[in-house]
């Protein structure tokens, strides 16, 4: 079986777009997931696929279940455990002396950008906040607070014209915790 995690973006959020997390569960066992678990209302879920499926197959086959369900558009990105851990692996800010983890930020690309895109977007700075992008991951650091910040998942959607989401330090190490105890 492989071991994944979805993320879901623009759930919970405002209104008009709420997913229940026992509705999400049940929808992915429904789906013939297994060990499914949530975390928190952003939209995480963890998973057994207990058969083989090209991922990017699924991830169309996931999202358009989400959105027949909750009757609305459910952008969905899907990790396996190994792709997580790698993620984790190359955060670049990790090799920074007494860096904080309240600052770091993941953000998930649904695919590779163009390296045309990747290149150009290294043009937008807004120090102090920083961002290095390391395949379909973008690694931000905040000093003041994502909620502060320019480096946003708009930003970097209109940059790299590709889909994103994010998620802070505390929840991509939550989802690797709860993703390698299933």
């Amino acid at each position: 079986m492989t071991r994944c995690i979805v993320l879901l973006r623009g759930i919970n959020v405002g209104t008009g777009r709420k997913v229940p997390m026992a509705d999400l569960k049940k929808l992915c066992e429904s789906l013939g997931l297994k060990n499914v678990q949530t975390y928190i209302q952003s939209g995480n879920v963890v998973f057994e696929l207990p058969q083989p499926e090209p991922l990017s197959e699924f991830e169309v086959r996931l999202q358009q279940a989400f959105t027949e369900a909750f009757g609305f558009d459910i952008p969905t990105l899907v990790r396996t455990s190994e792709e997580w851990a790698e993620s984790i692996a190359q955060n670049p800010f990790l090799k920074e002396e007494n860096v904080d983890f309240d600052r770091l930020h993941l953000t998930c690309l649904k695919e590779l950008p163009s390296p045309e895109l990747a290149e150009k977007i290294k043009t937008f700075q807004y120090l102090p906040d920083r961002y290095e992008i390391v395949g379909r991951d973008v690694f931000i650091f905040c000093a003041a607070g994502y909620g502060t910040s320019k480096l946003v998942n708009s930003f970097f959607e209109s940059k790299l014209k590709v889909q994103a989401t994010t998620r802070n330090w505390k929840t991509v190490m939550k989802l690797n915790e709860m993703i390698n105890s299933i």
